[in-house]
């Protein structure tokens, strides 16, 4: 069963805090489909009058805050060996080289790494607990973090829901064409996303130093 079609089944409620803790618990350092969850939701809303699209990105930023603030919490008490430990339990997301590359990111960008790591999924588990672990002035995680959460969090939920509204629209008068329109703005988002990935990931990467010439 799709997300989308399981999302039917329950209550409103029940989303808002299926939302709010599944990306809550992503933001922690928890590796979860929090997006995926997130942008099921928003379409279920825009079809479905039960769920309120301001309560649901409300849900979703105050999860992304929290998490986040409670991910810097665990790493800056738990430090390096706590990288270690997840590395164990989810060496897929945790493996070194991701360590590696996020800590780099951090290292480069500062509080900015927190802001937009919010909108690459490897950054957004590794947020919380990294900025943490590196010892981040709280009060720079704590604005990024706020400013990132409502961005991505807010921002996801109104485009998606608008998206999903015209759509619909599309679909029931020009079936095929709303089809193909859907299908192309979700390869697109899909491409933009992980191209940033790409990106952050690329420009993470040391710079060579050249080896000294002998006289």
């Amino acid at each position: 069963m799709h997300v989308q079609e399981w999302l039917e089944t329950v209550p409103a409620v029940a989303v808002y805090a299926l939302v709010g803790i599944v990306i809550g618990l992503e933001s922690l350092g928890i590796p979860l489909p929090g997006e995926i969850i997130l942008v099921s939701s928003a379409l279920l809303a825009s079809q479905h009058g039960d769920i309120d699209p301001v309560v649901l990105g409300a849900c979703a930023t105050a999860g992304a805050i929290i998490g986040d603030s409670i991910g810097y919490a665990i790493g800056r008490k738990g430090g390096r060996p706590l990288l270690a430990w997840l590395g164990g339990k989810f060496p897929r997301h945790f493996s070194e080289a991701h360590i590696a590359t996020a800590e780099r990111s951090f290292q480069k960008w500062g509080m900015w790494a927190v802001f937009f790591g919010r909108f690459v999924a490897l950054l957004r588990i590794f947020a919380g607990p990294l900025a943490g672990v590196l010892r981040m002035p709280y009060w720079k995680f704590l604005t990024a973090n706020v400013l990132g959460g409502i961005l991505w969090a807010g921002g996801t939920t109104a485009v998606i829901y608008y998206v999903g509204i015209v759509a619909e629209s599309w679909l029931k008068r020009f079936s095929w064409l709303g089809l193909v329109a859907a299908v192309l703005i979700g390869v697109t988002s899909m491409l933009v996303l992980k191209r940033k990935a790409n990106n952050t990931a690329s420009a993470a990467e040391p710079t060579p130093t050249p080896a000294p010439v002998g006289d």
